[in-house]
This record gives structure tokens, C-alpha cells and sequence, in this order.
């Protein structure tokens, strides 16, 4: 049987190393920081600035887009109300216009019978200073009369309801006006009746006889 081997008094025994893991301190109670704590203490800080910086960018960007919407919707929205007021004021005028060329179309037959009066020499006095306040107030409403002798036949304006030639004229030319026409603006209210001549080529000289 082997007896048990003692060191002998001069021989160096190993040394035993214990590690505390401890959190608590046995002696003052107190809390140990931990190995990882003391990483993350000397780990260099990491800078936040580039991704706030990112991050406004794109907020920037965002709002810019909205505000380029807003704006050109606004853009928009002005032109149509634009077009949309001009077009009621272009009504509006077109209803009042047609409504005061329909009161100055009743009166007509009034201005008729003071132009056959003025010329058989019948419009005198009271009467002629009414017939010209008339007159003048239907023409400030915008109702012009129109045809004369010796202008161009239109058959737009002008109703022929008499024909005749001569070489005295080149063309169709009013030589008689029977009914006078009126307008009202750019509105025909009433052609004008006349006498129409149209050209006829004067006879050949006949050859002297011997």
C-alpha cells in the first residue's frame, strides 16, 4: 500500500485565486459595478448628430412637397374662380344687353312714325324736343340706326324689296332706303327695307350713218 506523498517543508504550495462575483459588497453593502457597465462607461460616446440631421432633411423635404401641392392647388383654384367670375359678368351683360335691345325693339314702330313726321316737316315744338329726348336716350343705350342712300347692298343687314339697273352704279348700292334698320351693339334688332340698283353696262354708241 502507497503511503500518502507529503510536500516537504521548503516546497512552494500553488497559490488558489478566488474571485468575488459578488454584486453586493460583503463590507460597505454597496452595489458593484459590473464588467459590462465599465465597457460601456469607457466605450467611446457615438455622435447623434448626422442622423438628426438626416432626419430634418427629409421632414424638410416632405413639407416642401406638401407646400408645392397646396401652392399649385390654390393656383388652381384661383384661376377657376377667375374665369368663372368673368364668365357670370359676361352673362350678366349679355342678359342686360338683351333685355334692353327687347325694349328698344318695342319702340321701333315709335321712331318710325317720328321720322315720317320730320319728313313731312310735322315735328315741331313740344313734340319734335320729345322725339329728340327719345331719340337721343335709345341711342345712349347702345340702338344705332343705319342705311342711307348710295352705300353697298349687305343682305345681311338689308331686306331688297325693290330692284332695278343703271350704269350709273358698279354694283349693288342702295338708292332708296324705305325702312330704316337698327342695331343694338354688335345685335341686328330690325334689317333695313330699301331699293337695290345693281349695274347695267351702258348701250354701245351706234355708227353714224353717211
Amino acid at each position: 500500500m502507497t503511503e500518502p506523498r507529503h510536500a516537504a517543508p521548503d516546497e512552494e504550495q500553488p497559490q488558489v485565486v478566488v474571485n468575488d462575483r459578488r454584486r453586493i459588497d460583503p463590507e460597505t453593502g454597496e452595489v458593484r459595478p459590473s464588467a459590462h457597465a465599465a465597457d460601456e462607461e469607457t466605450a467611446a460616446p457615438v455622435s447623434e448628430e448626422p442622423l438628426v440631421a438626416e432626419v430634418v432633411d427629409e421632414v424638410a423635404a416632405e413639407l416642401k412637397t406638401q407646400l408645392d401641392e397646396r401652392t399649385a392647388d390654390l393656383q388652381r383654384l384661383t384661376a377657376e374662380y377667375a374665369n368663372y367670375r368673368k364668365r357670370v359678368e359676361r352673362d350678366r351683360e349679355a342678359v342686360i344687353n338683351n333685355a334692353k335691345a327687347a325694349v328698344a325693339a318695342e319702340l321701333l314702330s315709335v321712331l318710325d312714325d317720328i321720322e315720317r313726321a320730320a319728313a313731312h316737316g310735322d315735328l315741331t315744338g313740344a313734340f319734335k324736343a320729345v322725339a329728340d329726348k327719345l331719340v337721343s336716350t335709345l341711342q345712349k343705350t347702345g340702338l344705332e340706326p343705319f342705311a342711307h342712300d348710295g352705300e353697298a347692298f349687305d343682305p345681311s343687314v338689308h331686306e331688297a324689296v325693290q330692284h332695278s339697273t343703271s350704269p350709273d352704279v358698279d354694283g349693288p348700292t342702295v338708292t332708296a332706303v324705305l325702312r330704316r334698320g337698327y342695331t343694338f351693339g354688335d345685335k341686328l334688332v330690325r334689317p333695313a327695307l330699301v331699293a337695290v340698283t345693281d349695274h347695267e353696262p351702258a348701250p354701245a354708241p351706234q355708227a353714224e350713218e353717211n
